[in-house]
């Protein structure tokens, strides 16, 4: 196996680079009732420093913080609802382990300002800045680092089958998407040197566009920014093993994520931190013999 080389050495973010020089494992805290991964949700501060603290040792390079769920069907949260879920738990993190990079995962202004200004280094927009315009400029005026994901729709659709409608090169469309993404974020005032790009695995996407997304990732690196990449016990994981429940889709997340990496993804978005370190660890001391 050989590795894709990373777009960039380190990803600037509001409290200093995050280095690229080795898979970065982002371990997932979800302050939301209704995750479809049970193993993910968090509803009280305490749990969810237990859980922040059980995904530290486990090997987290960092922690996303995310509100409101984007699972299939989901029902879009206020700003201020959203902004109680997250603002507290940010500023506890923060407070706790100030050297742990802190993600929040929004797509809304408001809750991204209050959790910058508590201690998020990253704001991870799931929309690629296309449901709330004034996002991008927080992010600029903050210089918080920005994690741009393909999607289609609102966060009640965007999970979901009904706009995974593509082309001939579905990969092409999704990389011609994601272009406009980053123009949007440039023309916030977001250096490129801040900006992560995510495929968006799983978001208006079937398996077989999830599946040539990962073994695509070679066009997307081509944009030029470092790739994150989401497969934690996705559905396409579920499909392909067919029909398996998010409980039994560990196995299939690691091979998605070893698959990624070779091809250059470098950030790792996922629920089972030990697991994926361990996978990502072993697959990267290969590459480095061959």
């Amino acid at each position: 196996m050989t590795i894709a080389s990373a777009a960039r050495p380190a990803w600037r973010t509001a409290h200093g680079a995050i280095a690229l020089d080795r898979p970065v494992i982002l371990g997932i805290l979800n302050a939301s009732p209704d995750s479809f991964w049970s193993g993910g949700r968090i509803q009280h501060l305490d749990q969810a420093l237990r859980h922040a603290n059980q995904l530290i040792e486990e090997g987290a390079d960092a922690l996303d913080v995310g509100g409101e769920s984007t699972r299939p069907g989901a029902t879009a949260v206020p700003a201020a609802e959203e902004a109680a879920r997250v603002t507290p738990l940010v500023r506890a993190i923060a407070r706790r382990w100030p050297s742990v990079p802190l993600s929040v995962d929004t797509v809304k202004a408001g809750v991204a300002q209050q959790a910058v200004e508590v201690g998020a280094w990253i704001v991870n927009d799931v929309s690629g800045l296309r449901l709330d315009a004034a996002l991008g400029s927080v992010v600029a005026s903050q210089g918080a680092g920005i994690v741009l994901m393909h999607s289609r729709g609102g966060v009640d659709r965007m999970a979901g089958y009904d706009l995974a409608t593509y082309g001939p090169d579905p990969v092409g469309d999704i990389a011609a998407e994601l272009g406009d993404c980053i123009e949007r974020a440039r023309a916030a005032g977001i250096p490129d040197d801040a900006i992560v790009i995510d495929p968006g695995i799983g978001f208006s996407k079937r398996t077989e566009h999830s599946t040539a997304v990962i073994a695509g990732l070679d066009r997307f690196t081509a944009l030029g920014f470092p790739i994150l990449v989401g497969p934690s016990r996705k559905r396409f994981i579920g499909e392909i093993g067919g029909g398996l429940p998010p409980a039994e889709r560990l196995e299939g997340t690691l091979a998605a994520c070893v698959a990624a990496l070779d091809r250059g993804a470098r950030i790792f978005r996922v629920h089972d931190v030990r697991a994926a370190r361990r996978a990502l660890d072993v697959a990267w001391a290969i590459a480095g013999r061959s």
